[in-house]
């Protein structure tokens, strides 16, 4: 008798699981048909600079007069609200919505590292949860009208990943960010091949930290080599976007939460930037 209570009991909890999950997907759906263009920004492994041109995209679009969105759903390492500048701000509540924090460049931000104690407290949880997490943060949030949602994956192909590509609806496609290194290219690889799987359009490849710029003489120091991205991309048939150099002036941007300008960065790296973004928008 109580074995049979048992089983019934668990059936109603699939069932009202299953409801609100069926709720929760029409209203990502109703948040998404606000938003004009997705991008998801992803890369094969971690250290490459991804949520650092995630950020640098965010902002100049936003620079440019659009409205715009970052996600960041690196649940266990999310950087977004530093480089963003947002840093120790929380998301307030309008009714049952969560009201997204909106940075000095104007761009609405929602990220794990605005609900945690504090910047040192550990997000321990598992892959299910990141990928509810997401959902939510898709769902309650109230994002608005928006030309661009930029999300930032965290590194590689797990539940976050997986969990954008399966959930949101109308996603326009996948910006892979690599280094030139073998080890990074070999990822980047898997990561292309992963949105292809999952039907994702590969919008295109960058290249980061494309050599260093010298503080001092201003000339290129190509640290890892330069140009495996744009052979990458050329073998696998997508896109080349463009190099990124690396600056100290660029870290020393990101780490305080300034936006990237032609007065704070190197020309050659804004400039790159600069069209890196301009062929996004084609």
């Amino acid at each position: 008798m109580n074995n049979s209570k048992h089983v019934q009991e668990s059936a109603s909890d699939m069932a009202q699981r299953q409801q609100q999950m069926a709720e929760q997907t029409r209203t990502i759906a109703q948040r998404m048909a606000q938003i004009e263009h997705t991008i998801a920004v992803i890369s094969g492994k971690g250290g490459v600079g991804k949520t650092t041109l995630a950020t640098a995209i965010a902002n100049r679009l936003a620079s440019e007069g659009f409205a715009v969105g970052l996600l960041d759903t690196d649940i266990t390492g999310p950087n977004a609200p530093l480089m963003m500048g947002v840093e120790g701000q929380r998301p307030t509540m309008d009714g049952e919505a969560i009201v997204p924090v909106v940075s000095a460049t104007g761009v609405k931000v929602m990220s794990m590292g605005m609900l945690a104690e504090d910047r040192d407290t550990p997000v321990i949880w598992r892959g299910p949860l990141r990928g509810m997490a997401v959902r939510q943060f898709v769902a309650d949030v109230q994002w608005g009208k928006l030309d661009y949602l930029i999300i930032d994956l965290p590194p590689g192909t797990g539940d976050e990943a997986l969990t954008v590509a399966q959930s949101l609806p109308g996603i326009d496609g996948v910006v892979v960010v690599t280094t030139p290194q073998e080890v990074s290219l070999e990822d980047g690889r898997k990561a292309i091949n992963f949105a292809r799987r999952l039907q994702l359009e590969v919008l295109g490849v960058v290249e980061n930290m494309s050599g260093l710029i010298c503080p001092h003489c201003g000339q290129e120091i190509e640290v890892f080599g330069s140009g495996g991205g744009e052979k990458m991309a050329q073998q696998i048939g997508v896109p080349f976007l463009g190099r990124v150099p690396l600056a100290p002036a660029l870290v020393t941007a990101t780490d305080r939460g300034e936006p990237l300008s032609e007065e704070l960065i190197p020309a050659p790296v804004w400039q790159a930037l600069s069209q890196i973004v301009a062929k996004l928008r084609e």
